[in-house]
């Protein structure tokens, strides 16, 4: 307690030392505490559920469906377990998908989730008002009602606590409001209603189908998996080829967090390099300012003072330092923390609702404000104490800071080692990102602009109904004006959905294991509106209709698939088991392979169909029209609208420019690229201003030196060369320590990158010019005042 007013008062008389070393730790403690505090909500609190440790999710790792482990499982699968499990209280399956509301205030479309009526009593999750499904609430005939959730509670109904029992249609089907969800409530991916649905098997067609469950007490997520792999040794070889998935297994709080798990813990260890670098600074600074304490320290050991109670004062202060850094830090994520939720791309973040600052961010602030104060603190503590009495206390003690330039030189070393890990890793993202942005998706996207439609089978009840909304809408899109091409598909690329499937081919052939391709249904025109480049053959036009034989065009890389070095043109194939000479498929174009999901991905092996020529319902109602314009296609969203109002004003759409849907797809990479550049170039910041540091006082310690130099004949360019020549030996050793580093830390960033690798020379070249570069800048004005010592006034100094 006798410390710290001396401590507080020793920081009031240095104002200056005081406010930028607490700078630099609030910068440093601020970054790490607005991470971590998405890090603990996301990642390490428990699920808002009751006992959650028992809630696992249940999948299996289909690499054939969209190329990547997919937390899902077929639906046939989902019913033999549930005939055999006998280790789960309760299982539910469900998935979610955008759906249509009207009949409560303007139609409008937005994600609805489905799933079967135990959904909510695997939670444990009560309704704040009404009540959740009932047991039999899934089956055909009693499904005709919805749960909703608080946001859509106040925005259609106006908090209206009478609206249990109030009806609306949702995807034209009525559905009678049963319960409204607590505004915290917002599993699976933050759907606005959640519907009952049984799983119906449909021996045509597998759905995958999101499966979690309740284990009863006693149960392991080891026990799961060996019953779940033995039902899927038990399935029909038809389903999954010879070749049997393994089984995934994972706690639901994997499941929710699991995605961005290896993303967020990159992010907190890069701020924890920002913090290191501060300390360093912080660091240095103190050991500057001990240098200049030197008497004063020699005085209290000959007053009696120990050693132990000298570092223990010193303490204190680099304590009082951290803590108050601390304080500013947390201010600074109060302030950040929701800013960067809010850049956070949409959905990118699970549970980012419960995102927020509680009493275990604020002990992690407290801890890790004393461990900083304590780790820059406790060296030049030791140092600062360590001289010898007589020579404190000499003129000549300005010798003793040879000892403290080494070790203020080896600290300004680790900074801008760890400042080119994380430009490095920096740079790695930004040139994936532009490679990215720029990657060829096979059509145009220029002033291309885009209307999605869901049609509701309860109201398009039929193929045909589903062709003559899609034939009037194309007639009226065609006379707008400005619009040089329109048509239709039913899956758009980017659009965030995709149908695929495999089928029979003709002459014998055997159509390759494992091996899936997209199947659009598309308009006559679709690839000329698109900018889809034909390769060979022709397109689909006005012939191709229901009383034509059945055509197709298929895109470059499945013809090398499944035709290769052979003429596609006049192949056929079929979609039947057992195909009746009307069902074979006749190939009569190739056009360029279209990026589908995303740019990151490989182009799809795609299937092309002509919607005049499709009977499946499923296939058709949803439907996605394109225009291309001649000038911003923004302009015309309003008529497009009206476009499908005056065919079906009942219908909600979604209208959006090509680029933005592209721009959506790259949002993630986007945000990460941003955020690990900001965090670097706080680093490189703090690392220049460490560099300067360090030379500003070694020439204000060489004063005298520099003097003499220049009294015995030296020039200004010989003094420049010597500062700068100690500014490259620091910035030199610390990049070729950061660089070996980085070769091994940036591997970690491998699965985020695009067509560029960890080790990627031209980046490491780069960043390590760019912070040679820095240091060299930090380093020139101390040089250029060592230019203008007067070596009179030096020496007489002395």
């Amino acid at each position: 307690m006798n410390d710290v007013p001396l401590a507080v008062r020793g920081l009031l008389r240095s104002p200056g030392f005081t406010v930028v070393a607490v700078l630099a730790i609030a910068l440093g403690i601020g970054a790490n505490t607005a991470v971590f505090t998405i890090v603990d909500s996301v990642l390490l609190r428990p699920l808002p559920f009751p006992e959650p440790e028992r809630l696992v999710s249940l999948s299996v790792v289909m690499d054939q469906f969209f190329g990547r482990t997919d937390s899902s499982m077929p639906d046939s699968l989902y019913v033999d377990f549930r005939k055999q499990d006998h280790l789960f209280e309760k299982v539910t399956a469900f998935d979610w998908h955008p759906v249509n509301m009207t009949g409560a205030g303007d139609a409008q479309s937005f994600r609805g989730a489905f799933a079967t009526a135990d959904f909510f009593s695997v939670l444990g999750a009560k309704a704040a008002l009404g009540r959740t499904f009932a047991p039999s609430e899934d089956q055909p005939g009693q499904d005709d009602v919805v749960v909703i959730s608080d946001r859509l509670w106040r925005s259609a109904f106006g908090a209206d606590p009478a609206v249990i029992g109030k009806a609306f249609r949702l995807d034209g089907k009525r559905r009678t409001v049963i319960g409204v969800m607590p505004a915290a409530f917002t599993f699976p991916g933050t759907p606005e209603v959640w519907v009952p649905q049984s799983v119906q098997l449909n021996p045509h067609n597998s759905q995958l189908l999101s499966v979690m469950g309740r284990l009863k007490p006693g149960a392991y997520q080891q026990e799961v998996k060996a019953e779940l792999d033995h039902v899927i040794q038990q399935t029909p070889a038809k389903s999954f080829g010879d070749h049997r998935p393994p089984s995934r297994v994972i706690s639901l709080l994997e499941y929710v967090s699991g995605r961005v798990q290896q993303l967020l813990l990159i992010f907190l260890s890069s701020v924890t390099f920002v913090l290191l670098i501060a300390c360093a600074n912080v660091a240095n600074l103190l050991l500057a300012r001990a240098a200049g304490r030197r008497q004063e320290i020699a005085v209290r050991a000959a007053l009696g003072a120990s050693r132990w109670r000298l570092i223990r004062q010193l303490l204190t202060e680099s304590t009082l330092v951290a803590l108050a850094g601390g304080a500013a830090g947390l201010l600074l994520a109060v302030w950040s923390v929701p800013v960067l939720v809010k850049l956070a791309p949409a959905d990118s973040l699970p549970r980012v609702e419960q995102v927020a600052i509680d009493g275990w961010v604020l002990a992690f602030t407290f801890a890790m404000s004393i461990l900083t104060g304590l780790g820059f603190g406790m060296i030049p503590a030791i140092q600062a104490t360590r001289s010898e009495l007589r020579e404190s206390l000499s003129l000549g003690g300005r010798t003793l800071t040879g000892r403290h330039e080494k070790l203020r030189g080896a600290l300004v070393v680790a900074e801008i080692a760890l400042s080119l890990v994380l430009l490095t890793g920096a740079g790695l993202m930004l040139k994936s990102f532009v490679r990215l942005r720029s990657a060829d998706t096979g059509f145009r996207r220029q002033n291309l602009v885009t209307m999605t439609v869901d049609l509701p089978e309860t109201v398009y009840t039929g193929a045909s109904q589903a062709h003559a909304f899609q034939v009037k809408t194309l007639e009226g899109l065609e006379h707008l004006p400005g619009a040089t091409a329109t048509a239709a598909i039913n899956y758009l690329p980017f659009g965030g959905m995709l149908n695929m499937g495999d089928f029979r081919l003709d002459g014998g052939r055997k159509f390759p294991e494992h091996y899936m391709v997209a199947k659009p249904v598309v308009s006559a025109g679709y690839f000329r509106a698109m900018g889809i480049r034909m390769l060979r053959g022709r397109d689909f036009d006005a012939g191709d209709n229901e009383h034509s034989g059945r055509v197709a065009v298929v895109s470059q890389s499945a013809v090398r698939r499944l035709w290769p070095n052979e003429d596609p043109i006049g192949m056929r194939f079929s979609e039947q088991d057992h195909p009746k000479p009307e069902d074979w498929v006749t190939v009569v174009g190739v056009v360029e392979d279209v990026k589908q999901m995303n740019m990151a991905e490989k182009p799809w092996d795609s299937v092309y169909q002509p919607f005049a020529q499709i009977g499946i319902l499923g296939w058709l109602n949803h439907v996605s029209f394109v225009v291309r314009t001649a000038s911003d296609p923004k302009m015309l969203a309003t008529a497009m609208r009206a476009v499908v109002r005056g065919v079906d004003p009942n219908q909600p759409v979604d209208v959006a420019t090509m680029q933005t849907l592209i721009d959506a797809s790259t949002a993630e990479p986007q945000f990460q690229t941003r955020l690990l550049g900001g965090f670097s170039l706080l680093a490189l910041l703090l690392a220049a201003l460490g560099t300067y540091g360090v030379l500003a006082y070694s020439v204000a310690q060489r004063t005298h030196e520099i003097g003499i130099r220049m009294a015995l004949g030296a020039e200004r360019r010989d003094v420049l060369r010597l500062v700068l020549w100690r500014t490259l030996m620091l910035a030199g050793t610390g990049v070729a320590i950061g660089a070996a580093g980085a070769l091994a830390v940036t591997r970690v960033l491998e699965k985020f990158l695009y067509e560029v690798k960890p080790n990627d020379p031209a980046t490491f070249i780069a960043v390590a010019a760019l912070l040679a570069g820095v240091a060299l800048l930090a380093g020139w004005i101390p040089a250029w005042r060592a230019t203008r010592v007067d070596p009179v006034e030096a020496l007489r100094y002395e």
